[in-house]
């Protein structure tokens, strides 16, 4: 049995790219998964969602390295701040599950154009929100922009390599995971039923 007979591997006409993510279509004559991307975009949501649940049961461990009126509202467990961080944890964990959906066959139950709308318009939102973070903070970082006080270094380089810079790699992953989605889940024309 080849490759294209095997179940759960079907070829669109005309693209030479199957059902599980091959990357036809690019003129290298390269066929491969993508799926990857979707497993990528889940860890870093569901490892960024476990560290906000851990905060908001009571969990100090790196709170200094959130820094100003977050840290100390975190530390006092200002009861506002907890139930976003409750909510917040709650949206990364579920951005995870999505991720997973746009290369999981269990994926395709849901409409294709929810699951590709979501797919565009979250990853720009995570792109633009911690894109705009990271390069404000790069360019404090490298002493182009100089705020009025001098910054916190700790919590500054942890927002820009870890914190703000997780939302920029979650974006991008789940943009490849969404154009896995799409080349995998072609839209069906009224001809092939």
């Amino acid at each position: 049995m080849d490759a294209a007979t095997r179940p759960g591997r079907q070829e669109h006409p005309g693209t030479g790219a199957t059902g599980t993510g091959a990357t036809g279509g690019t003129g290298s004559g390269r066929t491969g998964s993508t799926a990857w991307t979707g497993w990528a975009a889940a860890v870093v949501a569901v490892a960024f969602a476990l560290v906000s649940f851990y905060w908001a049961a009571g969990g100090t461990l790196l709170l200094d390295t959130l820094g100003g009126t977050l840290e100390e509202m975190a530390r006092e467990r200002d009861g506002g701040l907890i139930a976003v961080v409750w909510l917040t944890g709650a949206a990364k964990a579920a951005g995870g599950v999505f991720a997973l959906a746009l290369v999981q066959r269990w994926g395709r139950v849901f409409p294709r154009l929810l699951m590709v709308l979501a797919g565009w318009g979250g990853s720009a939102v995570l792109i633009a929100y911690g894109g705009v973070l990271v390069a404000v903070q790069a360019l404090v970082a490298l002493g182009v922009v100089t705020p009025d006080s001098p910054p916190d270094w700790k919590p500054l380089l942890w927002h820009l390599f870890v914190w703000d810079m997780s939302f920029l790699v979650w974006g991008v992953f789940t943009a490849m995971a969404t154009r896995h989605y799409v080349r995998s889940n072609p839209r069906r024309s009224a001809s092939t039923g």
